[in-house]
């Protein structure tokens, strides 16, 4: 069976036995904190195990995206090295909440993997508790495993937890034995193939949790009132035993991967050295291809950290393969290929996924080289067998290279890396940051109660006006914060700025400028304009109208800017993050690429279309489920309850959305789109005006277009022509200039060759301070200098910026016969103005901190290079 039909019949086989089949939860589990990524197929119903949340269905069975890269489930390391471990794989289950239990669940899982699958039964080991009586009978009772092939074991193997509390139960397992040659452990003292016995000739296939007690921290276990069933198999090791395959590898879930590779390498991947190299590669795309696809980008923190680490990784390992130019991108079509089909969400977004996968490829491209220069110099210095955690942070700081990229780059010289050295250099970093975004802390004790009941009730989307009792108040300085009963006020949430207004009571008034949401409580904070507050009366809160509805345009005007983006760009574009004030719109999207002039062009006017056709604005509540199915846009990053909230702008754009909104789209005005620019790998941002502050931009830009044809003293049309030949013939007077520039420049690296040079072990060294602009116009120099040199050693150091910069040159003869190299030598030079640096052999750039110190730097050139000869 290929994969794809090995999966069918799994939800096949549940379907008919009453299980809902449920898509795959996101790989980034947006509503749990707790985790970077969905590990196990249980995380989307983790609310239900834990009795907060419930499903209209009793049953369900799915196939799970899942990646394990870190904590507690980490088979990083593994990957590429064994058959079996990965970082994205499916895991295949079945649940039930409160309905069958142990009896069924070990029943339809023999009946699966023995009559529907055809696994040979001499092969197969049901594992249980050692205190599960009740399991170890069911495998007797329900099935014709042989006796002897049940074995018990304790906590460790066979007693699953969510965490250290909470939900918990004993397990029940299913191995299979692939036969001697499976073995990777081989030869190791003392190892004897066994039921978890730690090797690969006997893998887990299923295991079956049986969730019936609740662990409290004092280590109590209390029996639920509900018992649930809650089974996970690894989809890629069911795949590889029933396609007869020696390594999940091996099976039509990665072998076109792997021959992509091939073809794009030229390298054999059967090759056993090469292997490690392939496996890697595949894996890593599988991963980055969903996480990408799910919404995830590159970066330097949290989710988009991991991913970053694994896109280097596979970088890196194609070097093994020869390939030193961006090629992961390439796999995205082969991977989605493969399992676009089961997972549609990766075809939709192939386009994305390769464009955010390129463009970091690219990017990291432009440090490897450099940072690897740095590595070999950092290894041939150091007197150890041990890299120090400060190189392994400045590699990680400067050329962003995750640690375990350090690590495999060490391991290959034969060095060890100072972890927890790096951890520390790690952990000042942080403090460093927390130093410099210190902030408010929220201590209750700073709240003053004023009167008892419930707070914060939001009856904002009715009514800008209300009585309400005042239930905390809070003074600090000329700043009071309020907490009422009751409130018009929204408070900022969902990228919605808080409202403004006032709050009146007897003899006072508070003006709000402000309003914020902490949890369900709503707080209003503002300054006391008038009176005394005494905090027992009544008061009247009052939300500024104007303010209100300019938010709303902006609001309105997003949900229609985030559907003409989809229209124009394609269906990969999802919101990444926006703000919504009265003044002005901000719009993050996923997009790796500048729009053109003509598709902004195109999304404004598609906007202010809808605009003109002034749709009704509709907004109500329903269930999560039903508005999905109706077809509501689910916000990445958001959390939504059971209930959510519809925004419905005609038959153009439904979005699940929190926030204030117009009744009609005309209500807007206006549209203008004022800028457009990235702001991280794979994300673009719209700033745009609406209502009166697009009409005043507009009147600002007819006004600079009119002083632009006084100047020019020209037509409207004729303004682009004139300006661009301005500049062509300022481009070509810069030219000119540095044509001077360069020529006033030789003679003077002429003089510095003939009469300033010191000579040392016979080749001329030469060290002056000369005037530069910019690093290119000394590189320029540095380069001329070399040139003029034939054999020797150069460096010229100028004030840039008010800091100090070196540029070192070694011409090509004393880098083979002496071994010098201009990166050891900067770095050198630097250290004496309190700086570092480093480059190639031939040419390599340094700074200072301290350019009083340039000249001595300068001056101790001679000494320097003698100290590096060998």
């Amino acid at each position: 069976m290929r994969a794809s039909e090995i999966r069918q019949s799994f939800l096949d086989f549940f379907e008919k036995r009453g299980h809902k089949i449920v898509p795959s939860a996101p790989v980034a589990p947006l509503d749990d904190p707790t985790l970077l990524f969905t590990n196990a197929g249980m995380n989307q119903f983790k609310d239900v195990f834990l009795g907060a949340g419930t499903r209209p269905y009793k049953r369900a069975a799915d196939s799970q995206k899942c990646i394990r890269v870190s904590g507690k489930h980490n088979d990083l390391e593994e990957v590429g090295h064994d058959t079996y471990h990965h970082t994205f794989f499916e895991m295949l289950g079945n649940w039930s909440f409160g309905d069958y239990y142990k009896e069924e669940a070990i029943a339809w899982a023999w009946e699966l993997v023995t009559k529907t699958w055809g696994m040979p039964k001499d092969r197969l080991w049901a594992t249980v508790f050692r205190e599960d009586e009740e399991s170890e009978k069911l495998w007797k009772k329900t099935t014709d495993i042989a006796p002897s092939r049940i074995l018990r074991f304790g906590e460790k193997d066979n007693f699953w937890e969510m965490g250290e509390t909470g939900p918990c139960g004993p397990c029940s397992e299913i191995h299979i034995d692939q036969g001697d040659g499976f073995c990777d452990r081989a030869g190791e003292p003392g190892h004897i193939c066994k039921v978890n016995g730690g090797c690969a000739r006997y893998i887990e296939l299923w295991n079956l949790v049986f969730i019936q007690y609740d662990h409290n921290a004092m280590g109590k276990l209390t029996p639920l009132p509900a018992r649930h069933v809650d089974t996970g198999m690894g989809f890629e090791r069911a795949v590889a035993v029933l396609q007869k395959k020696a390594s999940n590898y091996e099976t039509d879930l990665f072998t076109p991967i792997l021959d992509a590779v091939q073809e794009i390498s030229g390298k054999p991947h059967r090759e056993p050295a090469l292997l490690p190299a392939f496996r890697v590669i595949a894996d890593h795309m599988r991963a980055l291809t969903f996480a990408v696809a799910d919404g995830v980008l590159p970066s330097n923190e949290g989710r988009g950290y991991v991913l970053r680490r694994l896109l280097r990784r596979g970088c890196r390992y194609g070097r093994r393969l020869g390939m030193h130019k961006p090629f992961l991108y390439k796999l995205v079509s082969t991977v989605v290929d493969v399992m676009g089909e089961a997972y549609p969400e990766t075809a939709r977004r192939a386009r994305h996924v390769t464009d955010v996968v390129k463009n970091e490829e690219e990017r990291f491209n432009e440090v490897l080289d450099r940072g690897i220069e740095i590595f070999e110099a950092i290894a041939v210095e150091t007197g150890s067998k041990k890299l120090s955690g400060a190189d392994a942070f400045k590699l990680y700081d400067t050329y962003g290279f995750p640690l375990d990229l350090t690590q495999l780059l060490a391991r290959e010289k034969g060095l060890e890396v100072d972890e927890a050295g790096f951890e520390k250099e790690m952990s000042q970093q942080k403090e460093r940051g927390r130093e410099s975004h210190k902030f408010f802390h929220d201590d209750a004790s700073t709240w003053k109660d004023v009167s008892e009941g419930k707070d914060s009730e939001f009856i904002g989307y009715e009514n800008l006006t209300t009585d309400a009792d005042i239930r905390k108040i809070r003074v600090r300085g000329d700043r009071v914060d309020l907490v009422l009963s009751r409130t018009p006020f929204y408070g900022e949430s969902g990228g919605q700025t808080g409202d403004a207004g006032e709050i009146r009571g007897k003899g006072f008034t508070v003006a709000v400028h402000d309003t914020q949401k902490q949890g369900d409580r709503i707080i209003h904070t503002g300054v006391l304009v008038e009176g005394q507050i005494q905090s027992d009366m009544r008061v009247l809160a009052a939300v500024d109208g104007e303010r209100r509805l300019s938010t709303a345009r902006n609001h309105t005007a997003t949900h229609l800017l985030h559907q003409a983006l989809r229209e124009v760009l394609g269906e990969h574009v999802n919101q990444a993050g926006s703000l919504v004030s009265s003044e002005r719109l901000r719009f993050d999207f996923t997009h790796s690429q500048a729009m053109t002039p003509e598709q902004i062009e195109d999304v404004e006017l598609r906007v202010n279309d809808r605009v003109r056709k002034n749709h009704a604005v509709e907004k109500f509540k329903a269930a999560l489920e039903e508005a999905k199915h109706r077809g509501a846009t689910a916000l990445f990053g958001e959390k939504y309850g059971d209930e959510v909230r519809v925004v419905q702008i005609g038959d153009y754009s439904m979005e699940l959305c929190g926030g204030t909104h117009l009744d009609r789209t005309g209500e807007i005005g206006s549209f203008r789109i004022v800028s457009e620019e990235a702001v991280g790998a794979g994300v673009r941002r719209i700033e745009a005006l609406t209502g009166a502050g697009a009409e005043q931009r507009g009147l600002v830009d007819r006004r600079l277009i009119d002083s632009m044809k006084s100047l020019l003293r020209c037509r409207d049309d004729e303004v682009a022509d004139r300006m661009k030949a301005l500049f062509e013939e300022k481009k070509e007077l810069e030219k000119r200039l540095r044509k001077a520039q360069q020529s006033s420049g030789g003679s003077e690296i002429d003089g510095m060759v003939q009469n300033k040079a010191s000579s040392v072990a016979g080749f001329k060294v030469v060290a002056e301070r000369v005037d530069a602009a910019d690093t290119d116009e000394l590189r320029a120099a540095g380069d001329r200098l070399r040139e003029k040199l034939q054999s020797g050693v150069g460096m010229l150091g100028a004030v840039i910026g008010g800091k100090a910069t070196l540029i070192c040159v070694v011409t090509d003869d004393l880098i083979k016969s002496r071994s010098l190299q201009a990166g050891l030598i900067v770095k050198k030079a630097a250290e004496i103005m309190g700086g570092s640096g480093g480059g190639k052999p031939h040419l390599a750039i340094a700074g200072g901190k301290d350019p009083s110190k340039l000249d001595e730097a300068l001056r101790g050139m001679p000494e320097i290079v003698k100290s590096f000869l060998k």
